[in-house]
């Protein structure tokens, strides 16, 4: 009988090992929202090759007050990139010396992370594949980042009943937030920070608002300059949110909760006050309800970094859900 429960617990054992030959136990990952880091020889990080990487990975986000990195670079040689460090989120690796190539990975060495690796003969066949798939590794840390803002967002969310009941939306929001103002069909909803504030605007207006075509942007623009003047006062009597005239917004289309949508970032003012700032709107087209759901997030921040406060707010307005 001893010997049957000792066959048993070999068979049992060596089962186990065997479903778990492949397995490995990955530790979470780290990092601050938006750091990179680099792994590449001091050398090539001194020379073009480490300014081809800045200007692909660390050029100026598009549409902020003022010009900040895409990323927030640390870089380190390969010779240390060892135990802690390799915990990164999102790490760019350079290995000079193997066939050009790109390749993005996922989860090497912890759990959840994103690794690019560039490798080339030379110099020029590593700068090459940089500039050549800048926008897709750019793309894959991002998308990232969103997923770990995304994370801690949920951590502790306020309650979006409100918005469900009137607009019939779901939205992931932080209780750092609050609802500062509420109709029938819009929502003012902000959060104070040391230097100023965030805010989101939700809202809806009908299919016919937004024309597809050349007149798109113009028509955002009425849109939202409409809605500020409406529902967001400056600080002095006739003062009001509005667009920057001077400055042309950038538009492109995308996918939100499935659903085609328009992606508008710029930068606001307000009409008769010196304030302005960073936006990002999406105006997402709800054909069953024939109707375009608004959500736009700005900053109001003054002579301080923005891009992690935009970047918030872009996470957060992913998440909406139409019902």
């Amino acid at each position: 009988m001893r010997t049957i429960y000792a066959i048993v617990f070999s068979l049992i054992l060596f089962t186990s090992c065997n479903n778990g030959k492949d397995q490995r136990i990955i530790p979470p990952s780290n990092g601050n929202i938006n750091n990179l880091l680099v792994v590449v020889d001091n050398l090539l990080w001194d020379d073009s090759v480490g300014e081809t990487i800045r200007d692909v990975v660390a050029a100026p986000v598009p549409a902020l007050s003022q010009e900040e990195p895409l990323f927030s670079l640390n870089q380190m040689p390969p010779m240390v990139f060892d135990g802690f460090a390799t915990k990164n989120r999102i790490i760019l690796k350079i290995e000079k010396g193997g066939e050009s190539g790109t390749v993005i990975k996922n989860d090497v060495y912890a759990r959840p992370q994103t690794v690019a690796v560039i490798s080339g003969k030379t110099d020029q066949e590593i700068k090459d594949q940089l500039e050549k798939n800048g926008d897709k590794i750019i793309a894959a840390f991002k998308k990232e980042e969103l997923k770990e803002n995304q994370r801690r967002i949920r951590i502790s969310l306020m309650d979006d009943k409100p918005l469900e009941e009137s607009l019939g939306v779901k939205l992931n929001f932080q209780t750092a937030y609050r609802i500062a103002k509420q109709d029938k069909d819009f929502f003012w909803i902000r959060k104070d920070i040391p230097t100023g504030t965030m805010d989101i605007m939700i809202y809806e207006v009908p299919l016919s608002t937004i024309k597809k075509g050349d007149s798109t942007i113009i028509d955002i623009v009425r849109m939202r300059d409409s809605i500020g003047k409406a529902q967001i006062p400056g600080p002095v009597e006739g003062s009001y949110m509005i667009t920057e005239a001077a400055y042309t917004p950038y538009l492109s289309e995308t996918t939100i909760d499935g659903k085609p949508a328009y992606e508008t970032k710029g930068i606001w003012d307000v009409k008769n006050a010196f304030m302005s700032g960073p936006f990002i709107n999406y105006a997402i087209e709800d054909k069953a309800n024939n109707r375009y759901v608004v959500i736009e997030g700005y900053v109001f921040a003054p002579s301080v970094e923005k891009r992690n406060n935009i970047f918030e707010l872009e996470a957060i307005m992913k998440s909406i859900k139409i019902k």
